[in-house]
């Protein structure tokens, strides 16, 4: 890696171009002849980063085409601006370890974070995270929100480091909203209530409405800090992070949000069940019996059900909002043509699908897909959307590229430059999650190809399998992994779960 110490000297390997037939981007590989590229054309400066983070959002926008119909115009107009990947998939189905693949460009095997407590940092001194390595060449880095997962940050990142960007000390007034709860019994028996199930419901199993357009709350905090953050950095070669916490538990937003959905009109999924369920021909350890955020240690009603999908939907869109107003404030200040924009969720949720209320150990296309919107200027791919199979963990590889940044050994993943370039060009690479019930042992990796979805528990799948024709079946209702006709495709995904758990 090399270092720099002025933005004088940082790398300038990459430059946006317009060719005649409309924009393109041009890669100016090490050691290749810089004449080639007329001097009116090079960039001006270094290329900046702006890098969105939500939390427990799947791909639940309009640009995604909400089955719930969301209503997300700023972030659908910057998927309209960008690349929109919609087959992006995370790692890990939880905050930290989701987060720490991500930022290090390693995957959870390697990292060893397999749960909310460890820090990769810490673990792995040697790592440097994707804001250190734009510090060390140079760049201002700075964040607010939610990146890293709470209190686990890496100090050394950051330009300026003070605290936990997270804690924000919010001095918004919310109300809890009171939605009628109803005694649903346990289709079989009764589920004994512990005392971690009451001290977590308390906090995250509660629907929030905020006054006004949400002053003072943590998400609008965090683009507050974020338009200060550009303002400071107008005039210097920046990476900065704003990180949003929402619609992760308990959904919050105002009500001219809440305002937006007719409860009444949410259709709930096929496979909705009031407590979490394992449907017939599925592994046991495939849906966890407790929910973890949501309708903690009780059943749902269609009608709560609604209810709850609705302040999800609530949350999301004042997610957008706060992302637009950050996004106005970038072309304000007139960056936008020099600053690459990224919006990625952590992971994933169910809402209902199979009685489930969580991310936390689904291996379900819901729990693992998340959008993804990579806007660089002057890039040939803009507007339009790409199908192929990638995954958060490119991210490391395919930012530091685009700043011409040089990425440190043993970074994993494939770079998406190419794909930013074409959307649909040829792409082999599938995408894959894993989970652990403990923090300390994998219990279930999951990969997923243009058509299948395939997910192992336990050593060769002691526990069970399961496998979805993603084209025919996108509610993953029917498992295929005992069917014989499909026994060489589970062969040929079982064997790439082999191997993704061994790395060589």
């Amino acid at each position: 890696m090399k270092k720099t110490n002025s933005t004088s000297s940082l790398p300038t390997r990459r430059s946006f171009l317009t060719g005649a037939a409309g924009a393109a981007l041009v890669t100016t590989l090490p050691h290749a002849d810089s004449a080639q590229v007329p001097a009116a054309k090079k960039a001006k400066r270094p290329l900046n980063v702006l890098f969105f983070m939500s939390d427990d959002m799947r791909t639940e926008l309009g640009c995604y085409a909400s089955r719930f119909n969301a209503r997300t115009p700023n972030i659908d107009k910057l998927a309209s601006q960008g690349v929109r990947f919609d087959r992006n998939y995370c790692q890990f189905p939880l905050c930290n370890p989701s987060r720490s693949s991500l930022f290090t460009g390693h995957p959870p095997h390697t990292t060893n974070v397999l749960g909310n407590s460890d820090s990769v940092t810490k673990l792995h001194p040697e790592f440097t995270t994707l804001p250190r390595l734009f510090r060390e060449n140079g760049y201002t880095t700075l964040r607010s929100g939610k990146l890293f997962h709470a209190g686990l940050d890496d100090p050394k990142a950051w330009t300026d480091f003070c605290c936990d960007a997270e804690s924000l000390h919010p001095t918004a007034t919310e109300t809890r909203l009171n939605i009628p709860r109803a005694q649903v019994p346990m289709p079989n028996g009764v589920l004994p209530v512990l005392s971690q199930d009451n001290e977590r419901s308390a906090h995250s199993d509660q629907l929030l409405q905020l006054e006004g357009n949400g002053e003072g709350a943590g998400d609008y905090i965090a683009a507050d800090m974020t338009i200060a953050n550009l303002r400071k950095c107008k005039d210097v070669p920046f990476f900065i992070g704003c990180g949003f916490s929402k619609p992760h538990s308990p959904p919050e937003a105002p009500k001219r949000f809440y305002d937006l959905y007719d409860p009444a009109k949410i259709t709930l999924p096929p496979d909705f069940a009031a407590w979490p369920t394992v449907p017939p021909g599925f592994p046991k350890a495939a849906i966890r019996m407790r929910n973890a955020d949501l309708f903690i240690g009780r059943g749902a009603t269609a009608e709560e059900a609604q209810q709850v999908i609705r302040a999800y939907l609530a949350s999301i869109s004042w997610v957008d909002y706060n992302l637009g107003r950050v996004l106005s404030e970038l072309d304000a200040l007139g960056l936008r043509d020099n600053t690459l924009i990224v919006f990625v969720a952590d992971h994933g949720y169910q809402l209902g699908e199979k009685g489930k209320w969580s991310k936390a150990g689904s291996l379900f296309e819901q729990g693992t897909r998340v959008p993804l919107i990579i806007h660089a200027p002057g890039a040939a791919g803009n507007g339009r959307a790409s199908t192929r199979i990638v995954q958060s963990l490119n991210l490391y590889r395919t930012v530091a590229e685009l700043a011409g940044l040089e990425v440190p050994a043993n970074i994993e993943g494939h770079s998406m430059v190419p794909l930013l370039h074409d959307p649909g060009t040829a792409w082999e690479h599938p995408a894959f999650s894993i989970w652990s019930e403990d923090g300390k042992t994998v219990h279930g990796t999951a990969v997923r190809t243009e058509q299948w979805r395939y997910a192992e528990y336990g050593p060769k799948a002691a526990n069970g399998a399961m496998l979805f024709d993603a084209h025919a079946d996108p509610m993953e209702l029917t498992n295929l992994a005992d069917e014989p006709k499909h026994a060489q495709t589970r062969a040929q995904l079982s064997k790439l779960v082999a191997d993704y758990s061994v790395p060589s």
